[in-house]
């Protein structure tokens, strides 16, 4: 039996069978994949538009990219590609932002409140473990990678994988391109469904499925021919409990597949996730995709402005053809003398019919629609250098307001699931003990700088309410309870457990003496 993944390892020592789609035959997995992939056709034309107008030199969105290759040859304005960097670093910054804690392990609510005091710093410190993976890892430059994708294809596939026992980091992460994905909805309504096909050498197939058993007449393939690349159809289904995984060589296009590699995972290693989802729809829309009119717009715009500069600059001209004059051996550089027959008007010039004074006017609308549809004008960094607390806290609302709605929809299908499955990979390495992430005990807190502005505004309404209780004297302010008063505001900022003094400590032994009669 091919080797199952790294997490089914104890499963299949065991002796226990795999669930799912590894127990199916390998034919009707491929067939699934296919029967899948032409419901996503109608997607892919839609999609290589927003790449070349947006993102015109990411590779591998529907086909096998060269490296070094012009790219941008279509592309005459870089409104919408500025904006698309503009807004992808935003989110980096905002949601994940690189060696900064972006989310925390805190005690549940449900819990007593010296259980929750006792198991703070703990927890503080088990957060800490996994933020520093998260750091050490290239976590920062697929995050980047695939927030490009969302703006711009509006779905995203970030492949979360167990690094081998030795590396700095004990997680591996790659942006899967979005050509190579197809996906499906899954029990709950979400992108559980993932289907993915890459293409790898034969060296890398050996070394990712070392106890596979490919047919014989691929390895004289691959003997005859070193550079020889081999499709490798992955699936990932949910079950009632976890999920299956099954690993398939598509040798050749007629073929029902070999089997390299099934198991089962807790939590799935790719995490899909979408900017907008339209009702009926499985992949996500971008918001380069409700700015593709004025895209194409503003680069034929700026196509025909510089098309009419070539003519202002060199003109048109026009000459009497009187045998002298050869019109093909004209050049038109500076000192060039031109003959012409004596009495003959020789060369002149050929005036426009119009001019495209307009053009400029239509293009500065156009910019300030795509840079508005790609919120370029709000996220962006200001010009002045120096900004007042309240024009940052109003910057920080808007940009709540902006992209309230994304962001729920990001933390459901991108947070959540990237926390869980770090959790259950250093839970399962020894790294950290079995904890349940689960809000009954063990909570998840999400502290990204976009997190923190609803707690900030929570704040600051209650900062506002203490100053006017002091307005109003001594007899006001004795309805604060100041300790309980601190305690909520350090748990708004996220204040670390080990510099709050506990709630209910400990009451010092005292002797009590009794009188004798």
């Amino acid at each position: 039996m091919p080797s199952p993944p790294i997490e089914d390892a104890d499963a299949a020592a065991r002796g226990e069978q795999p669930l799912g789609p590894a127990n199916d035959d390998p034919a009707t997995l491929v067939k699934r994949y296919r029967k899948a992939k032409e419901r996503r056709a109608v997607w892919e034309s839609h999609w290589q538009e927003c790449y070349d107008y947006a993102l015109p030199l990411r590779d591998g969105i529907l086909g096998q990219g060269t490296p070094g290759e012009k790219k941008a040859d279509r592309l005459f304005d870089g409104t919408a590609p500025d904006a698309v960097d503009q807004l992808a670093a935003s989110l980096l910054s905002e949601l994940t932002p690189p060696w900064a804690q972006w989310f925390g392990l805190t005690a549940s609510d449900h819990l007593p409140q010296d259980e929750r005091e006792r198991a703070a710093p703990a927890l503080e410190r088990f957060g800490a473990v996994v933020q520093s993976h998260f750091d050490r890892s290239n976590f920062a430059v697929e995050m980047h990678q695939c927030y490009l994708d969302v703006v711009t294809g509006g779905t995203a596939s970030l492949l979360f994988e167990e690094a081998p026992p030795g590396e700095a980091s004990a997680f591996r992460f790659t942006a899967v391109p979005l050509g190579q994905v197809v996906l499906e909805e899954g029990p709950q309504g979400r992108p559980d469904v993932t289907f993915r096909r890459s293409e790898v050498t034969w060296a890398a197939l050996r070394s990712r499925f070392p106890a596979a058993l490919p047919p014989e007449e691929l390895v004289k393939a691959a003997a005859e021919d070193p550079d020889l690349r081999l499709g490798v159809i992955e699936a990932v289904t949910p079950l009632e409990h976890g999920y299956s995984y099954a690993a398939v060589l598509e040798f050749d296009a007629d073929c029902d597949g070999t089997v390299l590699a099934s198991g089962r995972f807790e939590m799935s290693p790719f995490i899909n996730f979408r900017w907008l989802k339209a009702p009926g729809e499985v992949y996500g829309r971008s918001p380069v995709m409700k700015a593709l009119p004025d895209i194409k717009t503003a680069n034929k715009v700026v196509e025909l402005v510089l098309k009419n500069a070539t003519i202002a600059v060199t003109g048109i001209w026009q000459a009497d053809d009187d045998g002298v004059l050869n019109p093909a051996n004209i050049k038109l550089v500076p000192g060039t003398i031109i003959p012409k027959a004596v009495g003959s008007a020789g060369l002149q010039p050929l005036s426009a019919p119009g001019r495209f004074d307009t053009s400029q006017l239509v293009l500065d609308d156009l910019r300030g629609r795509i840079r508005h549809a790609l919120m370029a004008d709000r996220l962006a960094q200001v010009d002045t250098p120096k900004m007042t607390a309240t024009e940052v806290l109003e910057r920080s609302a808007q940009m709540a307001r902006l992209l309230g709605a994304t962001y729920g929809r990001l933390q459901s299908e991108l947070l959540t699931p990237l926390v869980m499955r770090a959790v259950h990979i250093l839970r399962r390495r020894g790294e950290l003990p079995d904890l349940v992430v689960d809000g009954h005990t063990v909570d998840l807190q999400y502290r990204s700088p976009l997190a923190q502005n609803q707690a900030q505004r929570d704040a600051r309404n209650v900062l506002t309410w203490l100053g006017s209780l002091n307005q109003l004297g001594p007899a006001a302010t004795e309805a604060i309870d100041l300790v309980a008063c601190a305690r909520w505001l350090g748990r708004t900022f996220n204040v670390p457990a080990e510099i709050m003094r506990p709630e209910h400590p400990q009451p010092a032994a005292t002797e009590t003496e009794h009188a004798t009669p």
